[in-house]
């Protein structure tokens, strides 16, 4: 009887396999401070599908000529999936390529983009994969520059995958394209039009822009900007089958739970003037992001960290004990009082 069970059981798992399904993995940072204002399995190592297109674009933009034409390579003829269904021969500006790749996801603008760029899609890669490493994406491996990983994989953690967006935010020609709705171009053998993937730029009044994501293997992805009242998040999402219902929901929150704070203005800077031998300013102000009952919990401290002509210290913010930023102090230069023309002519004796 017991082996029959079995049996049974056996047959069942051979013919219904179990299906494991890894778990998402969610974050919310604020753009300008760095701030993690939601999480979930933030550090969790996944495929990113196509929001490794970000960093394609980022790596185009800093490295390439935007307006050079470029001429599509035999590369094109290896993509599948989406593709904008650029032809070899054509020729096309790196700009252009970039609204295909962004909007619509052109896995085959991305190996063109990477050719142009770099010669070779593996030496593009290596400008990759070192970006991440400059913007401190620790758990983030490049393979490829569209992200199918069928053959090769890119992995990274929704956590990095904000660091990046917050990074390509910063970036106007990002920007700008990413928050395009629709974009027409003209190479003189083909018009495209290209209409943004990006539901949640349509659905959702405060979104920005953003980037989409899909493979059988990674599930459906999301990185999205959204700003209200000039407070700027960053949402990504892996592995989500609702993304654009869990980004929507969660700025929701967040704007509501939320409100970005001017902590020092650099406009209305008072010091204690005892603590310096000569008049201080600062050059840019400290904003942060606080919930309502951690306004009074925010305290500075002024640390005279000079040591040379300019640099008088540092302020340092704090909420409770956890340093959130510092902001240089600078000594005013002392001007030198401009001589007369009678005292010019004095000097010469």
């Amino acid at each position: 009887m017991r082996f029959s069970l079995f049996f049974l059981i056996f047959l069942f798992l051979l013919f219904f396999p179990i299906t494991v399904v890894a778990s998402s993995s969610v974050i919310a940072m604020d753009i300008d401070s760095g701030r993690i204002l939601y999480e979930d399995n933030a550090n969790e190592e996944k495929l990113i599908a196509s929001t490794t297109k970000v960093m394609t674009a980022i790596i185009a933009i800093e490295e390439g000529k935007l307006h050079k034409k470029v001429t599509v390579g035999e590369e094109v003829l290896k993509m599948y999936g989406t593709n904008i269904y650029v032809e070899v021969g054509e020729k096309i500006s790196l700009l252009d390529l970039l609204y295909g790749l962004l909007l619509r996801s052109g896995n085959d603008a991305s190996v063109v983009i990477a050719k142009a760029v770099a010669e070779s899609e593996e030496e593009f890669v290596k400008l990759m994969n070192a970006k991440a490493k400059e913007l401190g994406m620790k758990d983030t491996v490049f393979e490829n520059p569209h992200g199918l990983d069928e053959y090769s994989k890119n992995y990274s953690t929704a956590y990095d995958m904000a660091l990046l967006s917050a990074y390509a935010f910063h970036n106007k020609t990002y920007r700008k394209i990413v928050s395009t709705k629709k974009y027409e171009c003209n190479t003189g053998k083909k018009t495209y039009l290209w209409y943004n993937r990006n539901q949640l730029l349509f659905n959702y009044k405060y979104c920005t822009g953003g980037k989409n994501g899909y493979t059988p293997a990674a599930g459906k992805s999301l990185v999205s900007t959204a700003t209200k009242n000039n407070f700027n998040i960053t949402i990504v999402s892996l592995n989500d089958g609702n993304i654009y219902g869990t980004h929507e929901n969660l700025y929701e929150k967040l704007f509501d739970k939320y409100k970005r704070y001017k902590i020092i203005d650099k406009d209305n800077f008072n010091i204690d003037e005892n603590l310096f031998s000569r008049e201080v300013y600062i050059k840019r102000s400290f904003y942060y992001p606080l919930m309502e009952d951690e306004i009074n919990h925010v305290k500075t401290i002024v640390a005279l960290e000079g040591g040379t002509d300019s640099r008088a210290g540092n302020i340092n913010i704090f909420l409770d004990d956890k340093k959130i930023g510092t902001l240089p102090i600078y000594y005013v230069k002392k001007r030198e009082k401009t001589k007369s023309p009678f005292q010019k002519f004095l000097s010469l004796f």
